[in-house]
């Protein structure tokens, strides 16, 4: 007989959020293979032109990792509405980026597939965390 093993919430969601947050990587990683894009980003033509916006997008970056050292420390009432707060705010920054994306073209289109793939995720954890077993004084 295979006993399947059984993941925590909070093992799902720490998972979600390393998913998604491997794929914020490899999107951006992958978009400097794009011809041209590595010499805007050394000409500084890009979104992230100035100490102020690298600083905000370091900001808004560092939020999941933040949600995952939350979900692993904090009761699971709070770790709970971080995960839904935080899933919600990422899914609706990945769809603007999947719908100012269109016409989708050959040097956009990995971009777009990880904003779906990204909003996919972020929509999981939400799910996840909605679904959270309501478990009073649970540690």
């Amino acid at each position: 007989m295979i006993h399947e093993l059984t993941l925590s919430t909070r093992a799902k969601l720490i998972a979600l959020w390393g998913a998604v947050m491997f794929c914020y990587i490899y999107g951006d990683y992958f978009a400097l293979y794009i011809p041209h894009e590595a010499e805007k980003l050394v000409r500084g033509d890009t979104l992230l032109n100035s100490p102020v916006r690298v600083f905000g997008a370091s900001v808004l970056m560092c939020l999941p990792s933040l949600v995952i050292l939350t979900t692993v420390f904090a009761r699971a009432p709070i770790a709970r509405w971080m995960n839904i707060i935080f899933g919600v705010v990422f899914t609706g920054i990945m769809l603007l980026i999947a719908a100012t994306s269109f016409p989708v073209t050959p040097e956009i289109a990995a971009y777009f597939f990880y904003a779906l793939l990204e909003s996919a995720i972020t929509i999981a954890i939400i799910w996840q965390a909605w679904k959270w077993p309501h478990i009073t004084n649970a540690p």
